[in-house]
C-alpha cells in the first residue's frame, strides 16, 4: 500500500488532467501518466488504476465537484461488506478503494448474459445493511450495480447521504421481473447500447413523477420490439452479430448464426 501511495502523490497526481463541464455528463479525462490506466469516469470523478497494483483503485474527483467528504463518510459507515467496496486511504480529494470485478447490469443486457434472481436478492440485502448503517440507499441502476459469479455488487455509494426518496432501484427491480424473467431471459435477447440509452434518457427525462412506471414498460417493451425486429432482419439476411464479455463482437454468417 505504501508503494501504491507514493505513487499516487509522486507520479498520478501531477500528470492527471480531468475535467467536468458539466454536473449531468461524465468527467473528461484529458491526460493519464503511464503506466495508470482509466477504469471509469462518473460525473464528478474518475477512477484509475496502476497495473502493479490490480487489486485497488483510485477515485479522484474532478476540481470544484462536490461530493468527496460525502462518499468518505459513506464508507466509513458501511466498512466491511462483500456486495460493496471498502475505503483502504483517503488524501486530498481521492480514495483509494478495494476493486471491484464483475460485468453490470447494464452490460449484461447488451452481452445477453443471464441475470439470475440471486443478483437482485444480492444488492437488496446489501442495500438494507447499509440502512442499517444510517445510509439512504440513492442512484442505484443498470450502471452502478454489478454482477460477479452470479451474485451481486453494488459499485457506487457516493450519494448514499441523500435523504430524498430515490426510486431508481425499485423501478430496476419491477421492470427485471416483469419484462427482464419473461421476455428477454428466455430469448437471450441482446439489447443494443442504442436501445439501452433511449431507455436511460426516457427515465431522466420523463420519469420525475408517478408515470414512472408507465414510461419504463412502455420504453422497454419499444425497445425489446426493435431488438427482435433487429434480429428477425438479420436473421432473414444470413447475418448475425455475437458479443463476448469484453464488448468485442463478431459477424457470422449462413449456418453459424444458428449456434
Amino acid at each position: 500500500m505504501n508503494r501504491l501511495i507514493e505513487s499516487i502523490h509522486q507520479e498520478l497526481l501531477p500528470g492527471l488532467r480531468i475535467e467536468s463541464i458539466t454536473a449531468h455528463n461524465p468527467v473528461e479525462v484529458h491526460k493519464i501518466p503511464s503506466p495508470w490506466q482509466l477504469l471509469g469516469t462518473g460525473n464528478y470523478a474518475a477512477v484509475v488504476y496502476h497495473p502493479d497494483h490490480p487489486l485497488q483503485v483510485v477515485k479522484i474527483y474532478a476540481l470544484g465537484r462536490p461530493g468527496f467528504e460525502e462518499e468518505l463518510e459513506v464508507y466509513l459507515r458501511l466498512g466491511s461488506h462483500p456486495a460493496f467496496s471498502e475505503c483502504l486511504y483517503a488524501g486530498e480529494n481521492f480514495l483509494v478503494l478495494k476493486r471491484l470485478e464483475g460485468v453490470t447490469l447494464y452490460d449484461c443486457l447488451h452481452l445477453g448474459l443471464r441475470i439470475p434472481e440471486r443478483v437482485i436478492q444480492d444488492i437488496d440485502q446489501a442495500l438494507d445493511y447499509a440502512r442499517g448503517r444510517g445510509l439512504y440507499p440513492h442512484d442505484v441502476h443498470g450502471r452502478n450495480v454489478m454482477m460477479l459469479e452470479g451474485k451481486g455488487l453494488v459499485v457506487d455509494v457516493s450519494d448514499f447521504l441523500h435523504k430524498e426518496t430515490c426510486s431508481k432501484w425499485n423501478n430496476l427491480k419491477r421492470a427485471y421481473y416483469w419484462l427482464y424473467r419473461p421476455l428477454f431471459s428466455p430469448l437471450r435477447l441482446r439489447v443494443p447500447y442504442f436501445g439501452l440509452d433511449i431507455v436511460r434518457t426516457s427515465y431522466r427525462l420523463l420519469f420525475k413523477g408517478k408515470r414512472m412506471a408507465n414510461t419504463v414498460g412502455v420504453t422497454m417493451l419499444l425497445v425489446l420490439a426493435a431488438t427482435i425486429a433487429i434480429t428477425q432482419w438479420q436473421a432473414q439476411s444470413s447475418r448475425c452479430v455475437r458479443y463476448v464479455l469484453d464488448g468485442s463482437q463478431k459477424t457470422l454468417y449462413g449456418e453459424d448464426c444458428k449456434y
